[in-house]
């Protein structure tokens, strides 16, 4: 079986605060994307749309294109729910802090901007009670941003994060499930809603980012089942390994994830020829390095599956 190519980008951050500094990684490393989240500690949500234009242009001179746009959305309080979920939420995100008061057409005009084909999203902060039809439920946010989706031809990434209601493979399994089965049983009305759209639009513009490490992080071991639920939809996934006992993460192929495994699961079940694989190390007191440990990681794991990493 011919196994899916893996597109290698880095979510710049992870090497270092700068734009100069991810800029020069990867220009080090033969790297030829770069996922952005945040410049100089601010994330892209929270700046004009003539700084994401500075930035945009810089990465274009420098050669480098933006696959995703690393965004934050959902990663907060749902409206009237209080999060219970009391773990640390990293790059976390308030609303307000975005210049737009039309976030979602201003993070949409973000990903354009960055030329990205894919924008990541979550499933606000973890509270009691949660359905997967509350994301586009609680507020019309997310029937806006796949309408603007499908506009742009850009791939909304649902991420399965320990402190959003969608926190691991199982949730995102049963989220996707969900998903499908309300895009089968739509109304006329509904479905005019999306008339731009395929006929099952969710599907096609919201995927599932899937993020096996954070999986793992939360004690869960990613059951057969609910990878063959995810795999026929997934188009990307992140990258990242854990150090079990010491709850830490550490650079891709130094920890206990069994990386070889896993991704030769996920990928024989992916039906797409190529598979945007973002490495997120996580490793903020030593980014670059990290980073770069993470991408020879990456590589020694493909060799060993038999996979291609371009």
């Amino acid at each position: 079986m011919t196994l899916p190519r893996l597109q290698l980008s880095v979510i710049g951050d992870e090497i270092g605060p700068s734009l100069d500094e991810m800029i020069s990684f990867a220009h080090e490393h033969g790297l030829q994307r770069l996922d952005m989240r945040t410049v100089g500690g601010r994330n892209l949500l929270s700046m004009k749309i003539e700084e994401v234009i500075h930035i945009s242009r810089t990465l274009e001179k420098a050669g480098i294109t933006v696959p995703a746009f690393v965004s934050p959305a959902f990663k907060w309080e749902a409206p009237g729910k209080l999060a219970s979920g009391g773990g640390k939420v990293d790059f976390a995100f308030d609303p307000a802090e975005c210049p737009d008061e039309d976030w979602v057409a201003h993070a949409m005009q973000i990903a354009v901007i960055l030329g990205a084909p894919h924008m990541r999203i979550f499933s606000y902060l973890r509270y009691g009670g949660f359905r997967p039809a509350d994301l586009g439920r609680l507020t019309n946010h997310l029937n806006k941003l796949l309408g603007l989706a499908a506009h742009y031809d850009i791939t909304l990434q649902l991420e399965n994060e320990p402190v959003c209601n969608v926190g691991n493979i199982a949730e995102l399994a049963a989220f996707f499930v969900a998903d499908e089965k309300a895009a089968k049983e739509a109304t006329p009305d509904e479905e005019e809603e999306f008339e731009e759209q395929d006929s099952q639009p969710s599907l096609r513009y919201l995927r599932p980012l899937v993020d096996i490490a954070n999986a793992w992080s939360t004690g869960e071991r990613p059951s057969d089942a609910d990878i063959a639920v995810l795999a026929p939809f997934t188009t990307a996934i992140h990258l990242k390994d854990r150090d079990l006992s010491a709850k830490r993460t550490v650079p891709l192929g130094d920890g206990d994830v069994p990386w070889v495994t896993e991704l030769k699961r996920l990928l024989s079940r992916v039906e797409t020829k190529e598979v945007l694989a973002s490495i997120e190390t996580h490793c903020p007191h030593d980014g670059r390095n990290a980073t770069a440990r993470s991408l020879a990681g990456l590589r020694r794991i493909a060799d060993e599956i038999g996979v291609d990493v371009v």
